[in-house]
């Protein structure tokens, strides 16, 4: 690629994974960035393990380099790495900041990390000049040692899991070393203000989306469960995962009215899949629900174009983690279509009760049950929650605001429009 505008080098864009089915929102970042003149090197400290990937994945020119996933499974690269980073002017400071760290978390996963960062200091091609990690958990580890390292200054976008399962002390050494950051949600940007540094609080950027890649809202069949063979289609999309909540929707559906007629289709993969399908047995569901799978975006546009009502139960999981904005919402509410979800973490932010969506208490599945019913029965309130949701998503929440904000903190366009969210 060439230089981009303002004559800076290459950014280093670490992430866990590469290419991800459930991280659109960080390929169509990464691809809008390059559209802005972004010179990229994409930096995966895990291979990919989806068996599909995304139109837009496929869009992305940057070459990805793949960090060994076990220090024992690339022992000589490794150990060169680590040979190299100890000649470096900055590795004392990484070598100083790892072992504060470790003796926090003296765990495999933390040596795994600044073993990772020896590996991408000594392989980062000449002209990166920064680096800028998706997530403050364990990319942001490795990307803060090789910064280190290198003597590179390193920014960050937080997310949800990330923030939420990470210990304060952690969160703030990273906070205070990285050169700026940015957070999806207005919760999260609480948070993290709370332990950020005062000169450089985090800056709230919704992900938004383009919209380029959904199509105009349509109005949508008038079912109202009444006729059996032609039941009202629900959709949701999200990992089999504990703070999805599936098994709080699968009660909900289970507790429907006889009378009412519908289809439950989920998309997604995750590691509760199988529990949730002999759940859904137990309930007597099975010949009402339709498991997809991971599927491709174009798959998962189609789906949401063909449904009647969009569920999404997120709560928060016993280990703290939850959902910031999911951008399966958004997705839904693009295309018009109605949304029942849960006031759980940033979600409130985008459906305003009532008015854009429905919102219920978490871990309820009495009231999501409840929003169930109603909504099935309603197919005008359907359309006019749909239609609401679709003309606030496409006012409030299009992704080239966020894109202008850091396009202009990368240095791509002097005249990008710096007030963006900040």
């Amino acid at each position: 690629m060439g230089q981009p505008a303002g004559g800076a080098g290459r950014t280093a864009i670490v992430v866990k994974g590469y290419p991800r089915l459930s991280e659109t929102f960080i390929a169509q970042e990464i691809l809008a960035l390059q559209q802005r003149g972004q010179a990229q090197l994409i930096v995966s400290l895990r291979h990919p393990t989806d068996s599909h990937v995304h139109d837009l994945n496929r869009r992305i020119t940057a070459p990805v380099l793949y960090l060994p996933e076990y220090l024992r499974s690339e022992p000589r690269r490794v150990l060169a790495a680590w040979a190299w980073a100890r000649r470096q002017p900055g590795y004392r400071a990484a070598l100083a900041a790892f072992l504060a760290d470790w003796r926090r978390d003296p765990g495999a996963s933390r040596g795994r990390r600044f073993g990772q960062a020896c590996v991408l200091a000594r392989e980062l091609p000449g002209d990166v000049d920064r680096l800028h990690s998706h997530y403050l958990h364990t990319p942001a580890s490795t990307t803060r040692y090789a910064a280190l390292i290198r003597g590179l200054p390193w920014s960050f976008s937080a997310h949800a899991k990330d923030i939420w399962t990470t210990p304060a002390w952690d969160l703030r050494r990273k906070l205070a070393s990285a050169a700026w950051g940015v957070t999806c949600t207005a919760a999260n940007r609480r948070y993290l203000n709370g332990l950020a540094p005062a000169d450089r609080p985090v800056a709230l950027v919704y992900h938004g989306l383009d919209f380029s890649r959904f199509p105009k809202p349509a109005v949508r069949p008038p079912r109202d469960g009444s006729d059996p063979d032609d039941p009202v289609r629900i959709v949701s999309v999200g990992r089999a995962v504990e703070k999805k909540g599936y098994d709080v929707l699968l009660t909900a559906l289970a507790g429907l009215p006889a009378g009412l007629h519908w289809r439950f289709v989920h998309i997604g993969g995750g590691q509760e899949l199988a529990r949730l399908r002999s759940l859904a047995q137990g309930l007597g569901l099975a010949e009402k629900v339709d498991w997809r799978g991971a599927q491709a975006q174009d798959k998962v546009v189609q789906a949401l174009c063909e449904a009647d009502l969009f569920v999404l139960a997120a709560r928060i999981a016993r280990n703290g983690d939850r959902d910031g904005l999911p951008n399966v919402l958004m997705e839904a509410q693009a295309v018009g279509l109605a949304c029942l979800a849960t006031k759980v973490s940033a979600i409130p932010e985008l459906i305003e009760d009532g008015r854009t969506g429905r919102l219920v208490a978490p871990d309820d599945a009495a009231a999501l049950g409840r929003g169930l019913a109603g909504l099935i029965a309603c197919p005008d309130d359907r359309q006019r929650l749909g239609a609401a949701g679709a003309a606030r998503v496409r006012r409030d929440f299009s992704f080239e605001r966020g894109i202008d904000w850091l396009a202009a903190r990368f240095d791509l366009a002097d005249d990008a429009c710096a007030a963006a969210t900040a």
